[in-house]
């Protein structure tokens, strides 16, 4: 028997002359495709089209290959075929409906793809006619919306996600696709949240609807009125902020309700990896951290949930393997509400450590900022940081990190060093989270003093201890802290800025970041700083003016340097010591603090507040843009199985 074989369409017998067979559904596209209504002569053609197993290879390949001539020839046609396409997802036949799904992201894909220099309108015009456009767009969002919300499969409501992320990502630069103000129009916010807040829902399609939604609320911002951002802003229903937030790997599913927020938490915990080795990589995944970001920046209810507890599920050790882009299991589950963990019922274990999803981000940027050579990673790295940034900034967030009544135990991951010995985990304390927080800036400082110096890291780094000092200092709040950890770190920091100075100051103004670091530690003597003055008071080249102000600044530091240190040798030779020890340094300072005349500076405890615009915008623009362009390589109908739809439909309807 002749093998038969099957390309794009094409039915083709290996041991005949006779020319190709075509499948019946690329036999009705053909007719699609020719000038005549193909309903003309068959008033069944498209209920009959939409049984048919959809080609998409076929379809968008042709699509592709129309010339501007023969757009205009078949337009009706396709207008056609995207109307009805959108009145078949209203059919009670299921197989109709996937079939019609599929078909338009080819539609989608395939005009988009041919005609990439097209303005907006002319697509618009292309795919379903400019003149019925608005009621088209309303009918399928309106059905999508229904598809999402009802009680279809969850398959059908995957294909759906697919569809809207499809369409979301045709373009590279998400602000250019003018379909979207159709989705702006006709919202599906409150289906992406109902998606969210059922936790068996939530399992099988969070992370297409968070991604989705981080998209959809990228859509021009800067622009207009993104109805997304203004939803987003004000979420603060009970189911979605009465619960805590991660249980990570945790082997059983509690039926619990939970909500985009918890979505969120159980998907940065799910981008944890762990080799054998003991030694954490980490699978970035921007497009989470920007639904985390976004909900950080623009949800301030969101900041409530960063403190609520739950008990802590160790993350077990495990090989590392390729993990797929879209979870295929339950990412996590809800813990207890907070009014439920402070039940003085609550049989609470002294022994049982507790997290949340402060803590599980903490770890997460720990392993992310370690290693910031690939770009996606230093992207994810800056992310983490503004994400900290407006933490630090929020006047609640700030008063939990700083509660000593709530003490959290924090393994940060830390990278492998020569000089220094590896940290013993169980010798971890248990203290406020601004200690964490503290640890994980002290962390990047000395692990990230190389030739390509991140700069921008850096900042951001320095401004985060800045900012949490201010409201230290504001709420006269006395930590417990090793700060010779800190200062130690901020002074080496200085030091490489200047033994570095000529190679550094021919890429960034280091006088900007040494200028924060003064007033990050205003107090600390620096002995390596007075020799090296004559460097930044000197300077003629483009930093100048910056250079000027850092040797201002470093008035008090000087005055403090030739107040001290004649005391500290006077100590020493009169005491016949070559070498004095912390304490008697210390003495030394008590005993001559007096006499120490400062001049009064003022600012210290001010900063600039965190804006997205303008500062931020084009970082944001070309993330939104790498993470639209990795969502469409990745976002594949096949990945639903057209015969495993097929299969499980057919035998429902």
């Amino acid at each position: 028997m002749s093998q038969v074989e099957k390309k794009a369409g094409l039915l083709r017998r290996t041991s005949s002359s006779k020319k190709p067979l075509k499948e019946k559904v690329v036999l009705m596209y053909d007719e699609i495709f020719a000038k005549e209504d193909p309903a003309k002569n068959n008033p069944r053609f498209w209920d009959e089209l939409f049984l048919m197993k959809v080609n998409l290879e076929y379809l968008e390949s042709k699509l592709e290959s129309v010339d501007g001539e023969e757009v205009q020839r078949i337009q009706d046609n396709i207008n056609s075929l995207f109307h009805h396409c959108v009145q078949a997802l209203g059919e009670e036949h299921q197989i109709k409906v996937v079939n019609a799904l599929q078909t338009l992201c080819a539609l989608f894909r395939g005009v988009h793809q041919k005609n990439k220099s097209a303005s907006g309108f002319d697509i618009i015009n292309m795919l379903m006619g400019f003149d019925k456009a608005e009621q088209r767009m309303k009918d399928l969002m309106e059905r999508l919306d229904g598809l999402l919300c009802g009680d279809s499969s969850e398959s059908l409501k995957s294909l759906c996600l697919k569809l809207l992320l499809c369409l979301v990502t045709v373009t590279d630069n998400i602000s250019q696709n003018t379909i979207l103000e159709y989705v702006m129009i006709n919202s599906i916010f409150e289906a992406i949240l109902q998606i969210l807040s059922d936790v068996s829902s939530r399992g099988q399609h969070g992370y297409d609807a968070v991604v989705l939604l981080a998209l959809l609320v990228n859509y021009r911002k800067y622009e207009s009125v993104n109805p997304y951002i203004v939803k987003l802003s004000i979420v603060d229903d009970e189911p979605t902020l009465d619960v805590s937030m991660l249980l990570q790997y945790k082997d059983k599913e509690e039926e619990n309700q939970g909500g985009f927020f918890s979505t969120l938490t159980s998907m940065v915990g799910s981008m944890f990896i762990a080799d054998v080795d003991e030694k954490l990589s980490v699978q970035t995944n921007e497009a989470i951290l920007l639904a985390l970001y976004e909900a950080v920046h623009l949800n301030r209810n969101f900041i409530t949930v960063l403190a609520q507890s739950h008990p802590e599920i160790d993350i077990p050790v495990t090989p590392t393997t390729p993990t797929p882009t879209t979870p295929t299991t339950p990412l996590g589950t809800t813990p207890p509400s907070l009014d439920m963990m402070n039940n003085p019922e609550l049989p609470l274990d002294p022994n049982l450590q507790t997290s949340n999803l402060l803590i599980t981000f903490l770890k997460y940027a720990s392993i992310v900022m370690q290693d910031t050579k690939d770009e996606h990673r230093l992207n994810s790295a800056r992310l983490c940081l503004i994400i900290l940034t407006c933490i630090a900034e929020d006047q609640y967030a700030d008063a939990f990190l700083h509660d000593d009544n709530m003490n959290f135990r924090v393994n940060l991951h830390r990278m492998p060093m020569r000089h220094r010995k590896k940290a013993v985990d169980k010798n971890i304390p248990s203290r406020p989270l601004v200690c964490a927080v503290l640890d994980l800036m002290v962390e990047f400082i000395v692990t990230h003093m190389m030739k390509d110096f991140p700069m921008d890291l850096y900042l951001r780094c320095v401004q985060i201890i800045h900012k949490l000092l201010c409201y230290q200092k504001k709420c006269r709040i006395r930590l417990h802290y090793t700060w010779r950890e800190l200062w130690s770190a901020l002074i080496n920091l200085l030091k490489f800025l200047l033994s570095n100075e000529t190679t550094l100051l021919a890429k960034h103004n280091i006088f900007h970041l040494a200028l924060l670091v003064r007033n990050t530690h205003i107090n600390t003597i620096y002995n390596e700083i007075s020799s090296k003055d004559i460097l930044v008071s000197t300077n003629t080249g483009q930093w100048k003016e910056a250079a000027s102000k850092v040797t201002h600044a470093l008035v008090n530091v000087r005055a403090i340097i030739n107040h001290f240190n004649p005391k500290i040798e006077s100590y020493a030779a009169v005491n016949h010591i070559s070498q004095l020890s912390e304490e008697q340094v210390l003495e030394v300072v008590r005993s001559n603090y007096d006499t120490l005349t400062l001049k009064l500076q003022d600012g210290l405890d001010q900063f600039e507040r965190y804006s997205e615009q303008p500062k931020e915008a084009a970082f944001f623009k070309e993330l939104v843009r790498s993470i639209s362009l990795n969502v469409r390589k990745n976002v594949s109908l096949n990945t639903l199985s057209q015969d495993v739809l097929l299969k499980e439909f057919s035998t429902i309807s």
